[in-house]
């Protein structure tokens, strides 16, 4: 029954890990015992419980799927004292459910940049940064899990992250800021290699966080924010033109420095605009829905969580 409520979005590898997520589930588990799982295997479950417990409280998928108009993705914390990785999966109440631990998170992540490979606005798919300067693309390609290195040197790079796509296929793209603030872009195929870079531009260097994903100002192309080192908040528009993914920068706030990281999981309350992440160093997490205006893309934050000073958020 579960495997059928689900056929028209899990695939392949996920519709196994489906059943036994939901079995683990009824035993009152995050996860079913037995050998320990690979750490894209384990996102696969993390997605397939959410879509199991998702479309018990909301219905059918079939009348639910159109309803998802923004990316939706899962948040990776490792805690930092025991170094175990968790999963803090959306409750599409404008918040997360309680963490899943999913066992020692690997050694020498740095970073877990989420994908949607199929286009339905819901993770399935992950590069994987790791402090050697490796880069590690897993996911669901067709109806495989494939899980691979696709290059390494990236530790050239103090920032990595993804919008989504910036030139306008369907593939979400790569970017990163190199040591002397140059802005780099990498567009990606289906199975998660990437292209020759591009280079963007300079002065990237004065910003200590930069987060989006997906559009922020609902004209369709992904968009990004980026803090400076005074806390003053900056919204790049997206151009769609990959060799130029940016409009000139527009102001939207300042006192954004009260935070000690910024980041976005897209939509995080469920009404198809992506919205923003903030943690305060007391460990205070705040949600700022997205609008979909580029004069105010933010409202006002709303506190939906505490102790998360505990963990790096990823």
């Amino acid at each position: 029954m579960i495997k059928n409520r689900r056929r028209h979005v899990l695939r392949g590898a996920l519709v196994a890990t489906a059943v036994t997520v939901a079995a683990a589930t009824a035993a009152g588990t995050a996860f079913a015992a037995g050998a320990p799982v690979g750490p894209g295997q384990a996102r696969a479950e993390a997605k397939a419980q959410f879509l199991a417990e998702r479309t018990s409280r909301v219905g059918a998928f079939d009348a639910q799927d159109e309803l998802i108009k923004a990316p939706i993705f899962i948040m990776d914390g490792i805690h930092k004292k025991s170094g175990e990785h968790y999963f803090f999966v959306p409750n599409l109440n404008g918040g997360f459910a309680p963490a899943e631990g999913v066992g020692p998170a690997e050694p020498g992540v740095v970073d877990i940049i989420g994908l949607d490979l199929d286009q339905d606005n819901l993770a399935d798919g992950e590069w994987t940064l790791f402090k050697n300067g490796d880069l590690r693309f897993s996911g669901i390609v067709g109806e495989d899990y494939v899980e691979k290195k696709v290059g390494n040197g990236w530790n050239t790079y103090t920032t990595v992250f993804s919008p989504g796509s910036i030139g306008g296929a369907k593939e979400y793209d790569l970017l990163g800021v190199d040591k002397a603030g140059v802005l780099w872009s990498y567009l990606s195929y289906p199975d998660g290699r990437l292209t020759a870079r591009t280079r963007v531009g300079g002065g990237w260097n004065t910003y200590s966080q930069i987060a989006g994903l997906g559009d922020l100002t609902g004209d369709g192309k992904a968009d990004i924010v980026a803090r400076d080192k005074t806390g003053v908040l900056w919204l790049y528009k997206g151009t769609g033109n990959y060799k130029a993914p940016f409009a000139a920068r527009t102001q939207i706030g300042g006192g954004w420095n009260t935070y000690d990281r910024v980041l976005s999981v897209g939509d995080l309350d469920f009404d198809g605009k992506t919205d923003l992440i903030a943690r305060k160093a007391n460990g205070e997490l705040y949600r700022y829905s997205g609008t979909g205006s580029a004069a105010a893309p933010f409202a006002k934050p709303v506190k939906i969580g505490h102790g998360f000073q505990s963990f790096n958020l990823l």
